[in-house]
């Protein structure tokens, strides 16, 4: 009686699930409709932005030049422009841009963490002083400090100074507002889509997770050896139940995460295994060898059950030649393998799965997977990762 109750409870468990899935397909296609979207390239940012500096400063010493000569390459007197005062300017020029757009950037950066949320008119009051000050402040560390340490016989008339000041205070607004503001507006835009597209492809691995989890040989074969059990082993037949739930209870509970901790996935595996070993018996066997330190970090839910699921789907295996799937780790990834097995029977593939994976730590890391075949074996390297907090991810997101 009591084994009968564990069938209806574990038959009303999985309704609800397929039902939760149905229900899900719709929001599924919604997403699913969207553009792909490339992650942005943050490599090479610095070589943009001295470029920026140079051409800017070109622009702007050759103007000044022309207003006060009337030409760009000779003085009033005929004689060229171009001698130890101008090269200095020119560099100091250059200098004082570089560090401008470097400062405009950590501006953008402090006022998106640490004010968000604030009223618009903190946010650009606040903005505004920054880079006045920043302006300031770098005019006066790169261009007026070195000017007078490298030609302390010129006398610069004070008027000219604080009209310098006032210059270069104005052109950094300029600068900032229509410069650095508006390129951390599209940078925001693209992050927004890029968490959008992660979205996607996380739902899109839990559907296929669920899929794979939901396939009717999956549930047919779990019920059969369930069966069996209850017909000669009551007992073991419900520790089956328990983690027939536990496997499924594991998939509700961590659908809405992008990442947990090895040790959650280990446990969840322990009972999936569990399951592949009262169903294959001797014909299959798992060697699991994980550092305590290196439960710590974290992957994808549902990474190593699905690496597992693919090894046992398109291996074959026999008691007296059973299918070993090895799970260990180097460095800091997580390695499966298993030597390869030709199934009596073919199975189709469509890699699905493979691809989420590799999509979803796409879009978490620009750490690579990697799936080979070696000297007959099969090798899965996924990495581990470590939880960044939102600061250090929003940082690395914005350069």
């Amino acid at each position: 009686m009591n084994s009968t109750k564990k069938l209806f409870i574990l038959y009303f468990y999985l309704k609800q699930l397929i039902k939760k899935y149905i229900t899900s397909t719709g929001l599924h296609n919604q997403i699913a409709a969207e553009e792909p979207l490339q992650k942005e390239n943050s490599k090479g940012w610095i070589g943009k932005l001295i470029l920026k500096a140079l051409v800017t400063s070109i622009f702007i010493f050759f103007t000044i030049v022309y207003l006060h000569q009337g030409n760009l390459f000779l003085n009033q007197d005929g004689t060229s422009v171009f001698n130890k005062i101008m090269a200095f300017e020119l560099t100091a020029t250059f200098v004082f841009l570089l560090s401008v757009f470097l400062v405009h950037r950590g501006i953008s950066s402090f006022v998106n963490l640490k004010l968000k949320g604030s009223p618009i008119v903190l946010k650009s009051s606040v903005e505004a002083l920054l880079v006045i000050f920043s302006a300031v402040l770098l005019l006066f560390v790169t261009v007026l400090i070195p000017f007078f340490l490298v030609f302390p016989e010129i006398d610069v008339i004070d008027m000219k100074i604080r009209l310098n000041y006032i210059f270069m205070a104005i052109l950094a607004l300029i600068f900032y507002y229509f410069g650095e503001r508006e390129q951390s507006k599209r940078r925001l835009e693209k992050e927004l889509l890029r968490s959008a597209k992660l979205q996607k492809e996380s739902f899109e691995a839990q559907l296929q997770h669920l899929r794979n989890q939901m396939n009717p040989h999956f549930l047919f074969n779990s019920l059969n050896v369930l069966a069996t059990l209850i017909r000669i082993d009551q007992a073991r037949a419900i520790k089956f139940v328990q983690k027939l739930s536990e496997v499924y209870r594991a998939f509700l509970q961590n659908s809405e995460k992008e990442l947990i901790s090895l040790e959650q996935e280990l446990n969840v595996v322990k009972a999936y295994t569990f399951l592949l070993k009262t169903r294959f018996g001797d014909a299959i066997t798992f060697n699991m060898e994980i550092p305590e330190e290196k439960k710590e970090l974290f992957i994808p839910p549902g990474a190593l059950q699905s690496l597992i699921e693919n090894a046992v789907k398109h291996n074959g295996s026999t008691r007296k030649d059973p299918l070993v799937i090895k799970v260990t780790t180097e460095d800091d990834s997580l390695i499966v393998s298993n030597k390869i097995k030709s199934r009596k029977t073919a199975t189709t593939s469509t890699q699905t799965g493979l691809k989420n994976l590799i999509n979803r730590y796409r879009f978490l890391t620009d750490k690579q997977t990697s799936f080979q075949r070696v000297n007959g074996n099969f090798i899965a390297e996924i990495p581990l990762l470590k939880l960044e907090s939102k600061e250090e991810i929003m940082k690395k997101q914005t350069y």
